[in-house]
């Protein structure tokens, strides 16, 4: 994404979200404990806005996506977004499903890696904000619920039907978006949708570990390999190829290439730049 794309300074508070931002790692919280975080029209375009924003500034090498209180997030607020949409005409209908979906590609197509902290449910448009970021990391209380074909609707909501096959498989896809049963985290880790499952109470601090891991990375070469992996989904293999030789040589040119044979002829960690 481009730095280049707006020129408006950070938003110093934002009504929908806890923002915290440390040594390059942003842990965003979605903060509605008494409602399971349920999202409202608001958290969804703050969500939107905030991930746009961090990507011009480019400060934030990691963010954590997390929920306060018994879980990550219960989906669609039912009062707030729901009975509200039953009163919508079809043009509003589809600007409101339009942004739930952009939510979801400013979470894949940001230039940092974007780690779900999940403990309890994540149910709904939660298991998709879950599904959408680069790494899973949950512990046993952690259940994936996908709802949407339970209220009436397509089980191909915000992407989750591009997504969830290329990372569970389509058979797996095929069954959680149909029938939207539960997966609690012992089958979410064996089929793939945990990328890491922590001991009870230990997410956050796994979360925190990664994050801070990645971040003291080479972020260049973190943001080029996420933009590769979504990029290169529906490629054929010619040109995925060719893609990833334009990458690597441009790569190559960077600081952060020549300071890895710096420190290993010095026998020295490297000191990454993002360059």
């Amino acid at each position: 994404m481009s730095p280049f794309t707006g020129s408006a300074a950070r938003t110093s508070d934002w009504k929908h979200l806890r923002v915290e931002h440390a040594d390059g790692v942003a842990t965003v919280t979605l903060a509605r404990p008494e409602k399971l975080n349920a999202l409202t029209f608001g958290a969804y375009a703050d969500l939107r806005d905030l991930l746009a924003e961090l990507s011009r500034e480019r400060s934030v090498r990691a963010l954590v996506l997390a929920g306060e209180g018994r879980g990550f997030c219960s989906g669609g607020d039912v009062d707030d977004i729901i009975g509200a949409t039953l009163a919508m005409d079809t043009a509003q209908l589809l600007d409101f499903n339009r942004m739930t979906g952009q939510v979801v590609r400013a979470v894949r197509e940001c230039p940092f890696p974007v780690i779900a902290a999940v403990h309890g449910v994540a149910a709904g448009a939660g298991a998709v904000l879950a599904l959408a970021a680069d790494f899973r990391v949950a512990d046993p209380t952690a259940r994936f619920a996908f709802l949407f074909t339970r209220v009436g609707l397509s089980g191909g909501d915000m992407g989750a039907a591009y997504l969830l096959p290329r990372v569970v498989g389509l058979g797996h896809a095929t069954r959680l978006l149909m029938l939207g049963e539960p997966v609690r985290a012992p089958e979410a880790e064996r089929i793939g949708l945990i990328s890491q499952l922590t001991e009870e109470g230990g997410v956050d601090e796994a979360a925190a570990t990664l994050a801070r891991h990645l971040a003291d990375g080479p972020a260049l070469a973190y943001a080029q390999t996420k933009a590769l992996l979504t990029a290169e989904l529906d490629m054929p293999l010619a040109a995925a190829v060719e893609m990833d030789a334009s990458t690597q040589a441009l790569l190559m040119n960077g600081e952060d290439y020549a300071e890895f044979h710096a420190a290993f002829t010095e026998k020295r960690p490297p000191k990454w730049q993002g360059r």
